[in-house]
């Protein structure tokens, strides 16, 4: 099964791969933390920080990550490659 996970991940696309990154050193690990961020953005809402200008597409890859952990009960931090490596 985690071979799966590794190569979902290995398909990623590199703004997916940094989402990943951000999710869990800016938001502690917390998709719903980082979607709440953006929509408040996206609303003109006080927000905690600007990942870059394309938040709907964000939004959506964010979803997309998302759900794949939750339907398969992973975190995809585990199967991104370690200490700068592609």
């Amino acid at each position: 099964m985690s071979a799966q996970h590794q190569k979902f991940c290995e398909g990623l696309e590199e703004e997916e791969r940094m989402l990943i990154v951000l999710r869990d050193e800016l938001y502690g690990g917390s998709w719903d933390k980082m979607l709440g961020d953006l929509r408040d953005r996206l609303r003109g809402r006080p927000y905690i920080f600007k990942l870059v200008n394309r938040i709907k597409q964000d939004v959506a890859r964010i979803e997309k990550l998302q759900a794949y952990e939750q339907k398969n009960g992973i975190n995809l931090t585990d199967f991104l490659p370690k200490g700068g490596e592609s």
